[in-house]
């Protein structure tokens, strides 16, 4: 129709004041070949790890992010110099004295709540805001807090922070009672210039763990077993930490989006710079629900979808099993798959907040607990959606490309905090998407 036509013509940019768009005219296959960018999980922790040592850091293969800008903005309020450019993070963090990282920048920022570890660690202080709710579900903090009790310090939360000092910190046997990203993190950076040695038990095992270890390792620490249930942390002194030039690992996210896409639409890619080792759990499932799914080098996979997926049944659990991240994502395929499909959701009590927003496009969901039953439809119609968090944004994205007629999406805040010009890529894969 001619009024779709003009309304997809790659448009003005929003004004002050008005929110931005995207806007997505479905039903075209993908094709062709993309790059994921860097992991924004492992850079923020990564990030936050650089505080350990006096000396300069370069950390490369860096998204810009809106997140990325936040937790810079973070750094800066502690003391340390950051440039954030080309895919570059420096930060300089010799001239870091304040140990607050206060509300007004934690709130904007979960994951900031890990400069607690390295801050601990270097000056024996801390007072980092509680990080408060949020919208996918409670993210405790008890197993932070019991962690770094064991190797010393005192901690005692007040006023909607968490205090942190100790006069030494030594060395101890840590069992986390679930494998909690964020803790296993804080307690690792903690532990760095501990006395003795330090062993984390029930650790998370995920890849971005294991690329905060080995950036640890190459600033001087002594860091075995991440990627593993137990991690093992040798204290150094911090003489001993010098900086690094240091490269982060893929999106497996992203590259999980992209491979979600094509299995929405049909068609045939190819995503590069993708470590397929990260995401085995997710190529399996799939693999289960129609895709096909090659492993061509170390970095690169190929999947080709054709005709209707499959229905599934999926269950989020730490890694490596199904990640909670792409639950969103794979709902927004199975929301048009054969048969009917169940999504139970283990880790966060309120991730399904895509669901209203796919039934607005007319999928047949219905939630009960932590339970999704998803009763596929021949496919989704457009829609005006709004993102409600950031891999829902992603979800929507995903349904957009699949249905027949516009898709709008509005919420992108939340999409520019995980997805680097995500528009773009998917228009040099054939999609009709444009942002306005």
């Amino acid at each position: 129709m001619t009024t779709q036509s003009t309304r997809l013509d790659p448009p003005k940019r929003a004004g002050d004041g008005e929110e931005q768009r995207l806007i997505i005219q479905g039903g075209r296959p993908l094709s062709g070949s993309v790059n994921t960018g860097g992991a924004k999980n492992a850079v923020l922790k990564i990030m936050a790890a650089a505080l350990l040592t006096k000396e300069t850091s370069v950390l490369r293969n860096v998204p810009n992010l809106t997140d990325v800008e936040m937790m810079a903005g973070v750094i800066r309020h502690l003391g340390a110099k950051v440039t954030v450019g080309n895919g570059e993070v420096i930060i300089n963090p010799r001239d870091v004295q304040e140990v607050e990282a206060p509300y007004e920048l934690v709130s904007q920022l979960r994951a900031s709540f890990v400069v607690l570890g390295p801050l601990l660690s270097r000056f024996k202080a801390a007072k980092v805001s509680l990080p408060g709710g949020c919208a996918i579900g409670e993210r405790r903090i008890d197993l932070h807090e019991r962690g770094l009790k064991l190797l010393g310090a005192d901690v005692k939360i007040d006023h909607g922070y968490v205090y942190a000092n100790a006069t030494k910190l030594t060395g101890a046997k840590i069992y986390l009672d679930r494998p909690s990203n964020g803790a296993t993190e804080n307690i690792m950076m903690a532990a760095v210039l501990a006395e003795g040695q330090t062993v984390i038990e029930n650790a998370a095992q995920d890849p971005e763990i294991v690329n905060l270890a080995d950036f640890v390792n190459a600033i001087g620490g002594r860091i075995q077993g991440a990627g593993t249930y137990q991690i093992t942390i040798d204290g150094v002194n911090i003489d001993d930490l010098h900086g690094a030039t240091f490269d982060t690992i893929p999106d497996r996210l992203e590259a999980g989006t992209f491979m979600c896409a094509v299995m929405a639409t049909g068609g045939e890619i190819v995503i590069e710079k993708v470590n397929p080792h990260h995401i085995y759990s997710l190529i399996s499932k799939l693999q289960e629900m129609g895709a096909e799914i090659s492993i061509y080098a170390p970095d690169t996979i190929k999947v080709k979808m054709v005709g209707r997926p499959r229905g599934a049944e999926i269950i989020t659990l730490p890694y490596p099993a199904f990640p909670t991240d792409m639950q969103s994502p794979v709902m927004a395929v199975l929301a048009s798959a054969e048969g009917t499909s169940i999504v139970s959701e283990t880790i966060y009590e309120n991730r399904f907040m895509q669901v209203g927003e796919l039934r607005r496009m007319g999928a047949d969901i219905a939630v009960k607990g932590n339970a999704a039953v998803i009763k596929g439809v021949p496919r989704l119609m457009g829609a005006e959606v709004k993102s409600p968090d950031l891999r829902a944004s992603a979800a929507l994205v995903i349904a957009g490309l699949g249905a027949e007629g516009i898709t709008e999406v509005s919420g992108l805040s939340h999409l520019d905090r995980g997805y680097e010009k995500l528009e773009e890529k998917f228009r040099g894969l054939g999609a009709s998407i444009w942002r306005r």
